[in-house]
């Protein structure tokens, strides 16, 4: 395999965009993206769509091929990517590995979402899997989740509200956020209950919205003239499934950060920025430990000492996050990518991390029985 670079990102601010379909999100965002790369549409060899609920929320198919074709892409082959919340970050891999495995030069990925509808609600999604005709959607899994760990760990209520405290706190330097004023922690606990210990603030929002990233070979980048944002590792994995399992721990993380780890020749200490799946406030915390920065049980440390914060040790969605940079299904996974690519660039504004080298990102979606369905791990150097 050869190296493979990103020269290109762009996105959409994410949020509610009730007056735009999903190919007007997916054009902004690749067009935006085909600029920055200085990359004309009929060079791309072969694009790769992420997009979890098109099909089911506004009735459209093929969203790669409509896409595309509204920046002028065509004649190439065209892959629609659903993987749940993985469906972007999906994308992005099947773009490495298109150009990493030396068929094609110039790759663009693309994940696009819209979850405001009137169609009917993301509840309804996935109601074949026994477990969510009995009750047990994401709210209730997490809630059961942050429990286990309370009683394992002792972590307390206030110690989870640190989470959204922080990452509502970055949302509010992106301008690209949905969410962009900071909460407290009593206004975290005090917010309306959701599935108790998790309040609404303690929950990611929908979000419509989509992020593209342009990828090519080495020879293509000297041509570009671009700096060398090189995807030392992209890793995807799925669950074991088995039942019983512990409910605040992720055998599948862990296994997928350690390949991403021993691919990239890098580990947590080497870590400049992460930008990983905080879908509840603990999803994040339980990260911490699953991906290497912290021992089992020792999560709240880095909360408490405030080394996840932008200015820590190693900051932690200081995009917002997807409690409050927003939670587009499809797209979140690589709207993490033009996050981290902006950081090691040194073109993220007042939410800059200091002499960022190696940005890590973390995506993981779907529930089948305690398990998730699948979880990528990218990693990113600035060579």
């Amino acid at each position: 395999m050869r190296d493979a670079f990103i020269v290109g990102v762009g996105m959409t601010p994410l949020g509610k965009h009730l007056d735009k379909q999903l190919r007007d999100l997916g054009r902004m965002a690749c067009s935006n993206a085909l600029s920055d790369a200085g990359v004309h549409p009929k060079e791309i060899q072969a694009g790769f769509c992420g997009n979890a609920l098109g099909q089911a929320l506004q009735g459209e198919a093929g969203i790669a091929q409509s896409v595309f074709w509204e920046v002028g892409i065509n004649k190439i082959p065209m892959v629609n990517v659903e993987n749940a919340c993985c469906s972007g970050s999906t994308a992005l891999r099947e773009a490495w590995l298109a150009v990493a495995s030396g068929l094609y030069d110039i790759a663009l990925a693309v994940g696009v979402e819209k979850t405001y509808t009137e169609k009917g609600g993301i509840l309804e999604i996935g109601q074949a899997d026994l477990e969510l005709k009995l009750g047990l959607v994401l709210p209730g899994y997490f809630a059961l989740a942050a429990r286990h760990y309370m009683e394992e760990t002792g972590i307390t209520k206030e110690d989870l509200a640190l989470v959204a405290v922080k990452n509502r706190f970055h949302g509010s330097l992106n301008p690209y956020s949905q969410f962009q004023t900071p909460v407290t922690v009593d206004e975290v606990l005090n917010s309306p209950m959701i599935s108790d210990p998790l309040t609404r603030l303690s929950c990611c929002p929908l979000s419509d919205g989509a992020a593209a990233a342009v990828v090519v070979s080495d020879d293509v980048r000297k041509r570009l003239g671009k700096k060398k944002i090189r995807i030392a590792a992209s890793v995807l994995q799925s669950g074991s499934f088995e039942n019983p399992m512990n409910l605040s721990w992720w055998d599948l993380v862990q296994r997928a950060a350690k390949e991403a780890y021993d691919t990239a020749g890098v580990g947590p200490e080497e870590v400049s920025l992460a930008e990983v799946h905080d879908c509840f406030t603990i999803s994040e915390t339980l990260h911490y430990e699953t991906l290497g920065f912290a021992k089992r049980g020792e999560a709240v440390k880095l909360l408490r000492e405030k080394s996840t914060y932008l200015g820590g040790k190693v900051p932690f969605n200081v995009s917002g996050g997807l409690l409050a940079k927003g939670h587009p299904t499809g797209c979140t996974g690589l709207a993490q990518i033009v996050e981290a690519v902006w950081q090691l660039r040194g073109e993220a504004g007042k939410r800059q991390v200091e002499d960022a080298k190696v940005a890590l990102t973390h995506t993981m979606g779907g529930l089948k029985g305690p398990d998730c369905k699948a979880v990528t791990i990218n990693i990113l150097t600035k060579d």
